[in-house]
């Protein structure tokens, strides 16, 4: 993931290095930032009833973003780490801009080539800036905004602990974002369950997103339902005994995250035949969660 990097003003700087970020897992803690900053605005506004100056401008606070891939060099300062180079002058160089959007993340070119973003697939749109010291910077920008209210009119896909006939739990030694990324990346997927295979509008997860994992001797067919990063994903699975709905529920920890998994059956069927496969679905899922947990308990 991202590492800070220093506060700038009102601005936040974080780096990651080569093969250190995910693209989709970029998108999606850019968004879910958002929206919590969105839904914390709403909370206050509706907690309070302070009329002074910095309580009625707080519905023009908004968050923006820009993300750029290129060079930079590492150096020690009399402040901590600094990065240079001409692709850092760009990155903050765009943080003055003429997007027109209230909250917004502003990819540029270089960065959502870097990542295999199809900038079409994901609806973003095109937009370019000109400066004089680095010339024309091309990019793509989505509205966050209009994401944020997609998101509140969204239908949730969850299986609760009373209709789910599998519920296990595991502790992980890392925080949710990370377990997050191993749960559903491909590339670390690979390093627990085994090979993933991934098929991704626009190249990036969520709703729609199908797969297949060849785990052990067991294939694996997925295709996502519902997707909250860092919370819980829903999505249906072929385990034995046949197609499930499957909801992976993370929950921070003093020491990491707490996972729980529940599983009912994607269509009705007997009660000796429930009982028959959830026995061997257990088994497969504890036996693959197992390796994940000894994986990250020997990389902490």
């Amino acid at each position: 993931m991202l590492a800070l990097n220093k506060q700038e003003g009102d601005a936040v700087f974080g780096y990651a290095l080569e093969g250190d970020l995910d693209g989709a897992m970029l998108l999606d803690a850019i968004e879910e930032c958002y929206f919590s900053f969105r839904n914390r605005l709403v909370g206050i506004q509706h907690a309070t009833s302070c009329d002074c100056n910095a309580c009625v401008k707080l519905p023009e606070l908004d968050l923006k973003f820009v993300v750029h891939a290129g060079e930079f060099i590492r150096r020690t300062g009399p402040g901590g780490e600094e990065l240079t180079g001409f692709d850092v002058i760009v990155a903050h160089r765009l943080l003055k801009n003429d997007v027109d959007a209230r909250g917004y993340a502003l990819l540029t070119e270089a960065a959502a080539a870097h990542f295999g973003l199809d900038v079409a697939g994901l609806g973003l749109q095109e937009h370019v800036e000109s400066y004089e010291d680095i010339g024309e910077v091309r990019g793509w920008v989505t509205d966050l905004e209009a994401r944020w209210q997609s998101e509140l009119g969204r239908r949730r896909t969850v299986v609760g602990a009373r209709e789910a006939d599998l519920e296990m739990e595991r502790f992980l030694p890392v925080p949710p974002p990370v377990a997050w990324e191993y749960l559903t990346a491909p590339a670390k997927r690979a390093l627990w369950q085994g090979q993933v295979e991934e098929q991704a509008s626009g190249g990036r997860r969520g709703p729609g997103t199908t797969s297949f994992c060849v785990d052990g001797r067991s294939t694996i067919y997925e295709e996502i339902l519902d997707w909250r990063p860092f919370v819980y994903f829903t999505e249906t699975r072929t385990l034995p005994g046949g197609k499930v709905v499957m909801t992976t529920e993370l929950t921070p920890t003093d020491e990491g995250t707490r996972v729980r998994v529940r599983v009912k059956p994607a269509a009705q069927r007997s009660r000796l035949a429930g009982l028959t496969t959830g026995r061997a679905r257990r088994k497969l899922l504890e036996r693959s969660y197992a390796r994940l947990a000894d994986l990250l308990a020997g990389a902490s």
